[in-house]
């Protein structure tokens, strides 16, 4: 498993708005140039963390970005399977993967497994507030 720029950045994104906002919006131009994000690039990320509650979003005068949840109760492993889809090690491991015929004899299944598990028990255990 290798967490994409997206992954990384949507991370980013999230502390900086924990760290910035006290309740109100934050501009993600500010955010951007904090983070030395493009816009561009942001724009490409928001909408996924809008449309799946973890921020929320105004425009206009005094609009921007802000959570929607305190920074304890956000979980790295969430942010993460949000943007990159999948944490599995392994493709027959993913989400999306067919059955392997080879399941039931596979020597190295078992410690796919395992390395799953703690994957994503660890990214679980992580929160956005222990990262500020």
């Amino acid at each position: 498993m290798m967490v994409s720029t997206r992954g990384r950045y949507a991370l980013r994104v999230m502390i900086d708005l924990a760290e910035h906002s006290s309740g109100e919006y934050v501009a993600m131009k500010e955010v951007a140039e904090r983070q030395e994000i493009s816009l561009k690039y942001l724009e490409k990320i928001l909408p996924v963390l809008v449309s799946n509650g973890l921020i929320e979003g105004m425009h206009g005068k005094g609009g921007g970005y802000k959570l929607t949840r305190r920074p304890e109760e956000y979980k790295v492993g969430e942010i993460l399977r949000l943007t990159e889809g999948d944490l599995a090690p392994v493709a027959c491991l993913g989400a999306d993967a067919e059955m392997c015929p080879r399941t039931g004899e596979c020597r190295t299944r078992p410690m796919w497994d395992e390395l799953d598990r703690i994957i994503n028990r660890y990214l679980d255990s992580v929160t956005i507030a222990a990262l500020m």
